[in-house]
């Protein structure tokens, strides 16, 4: 069962930014030499673009990984838990916004919507969930992991379409 207060933390991408500019992203980016893992990667990246104090963060896990269309990057995210809301500042060079956007929210079923695209290089259409929020629409490999996380945090298979996710 959710709670009402859960947020997750959303990024509108910089405008200067090479893939994905102006998209509603979670905070990341590419793992560097002194990254020991993915983990500290995500940790780093948060750090950078929202000025999370990586003190106050809670692992809990990882949800699958996803290749992006459009930069073709394969992504690993990861979830962590702070208690309360985080006091934190966009790194204007990377992000433009930051919002929290409450999981009842996101569990509402006209905030979102599923398209299928046909994507040749990838061997089979594929399809794309959308999350329109006000003033922001979240999709793609952003939206596909938003869609894991709810299913998981309500324990149904897929919380969209109530089967296979």
């Amino acid at each position: 069962e959710h709670r009402a207060d859960v947020h997750v933390v959303l990024t509108r991408r910089s405008a200067d930014m090479r893939h994905h500019a102006h998209e509603m992203a979670f905070p990341g980016g590419r793992r560097e030499h002194g990254d020991p893992d993915l983990w500290h990667t995500a940790v780093r990246e948060a750090e950078e673009e929202i000025a999370l104090d990586v003190a106050i963060i809670e692992r809990v896990g990882a949800l699958d990984s996803f290749a992006t269309v459009g930069s073709r990057s394969l992504v690993t995210p990861f979830v962590a838990v702070v208690d309360g809301p985080p006091e934190l500042t966009a790194d204007p060079s990377e992000v433009e916004a930051i919002r929290h956007v409450a999981l009842s929210e996101l569990l509402l079923d006209e905030v979102w919507r599923e398209e299928v695209w046909p994507m040749h290089h990838f061997g089979a259409d594929r399809a794309i969930t959308f999350f329109e929020l006000i003033d922001d629409t979240v999709w793609g490999a952003t939206g596909a992991m938003l869609r894991q996380l709810l299913a998981i945090a309500t324990g149904t298979p897929d919380r969209i379409l109530g089967g296979p996710g």
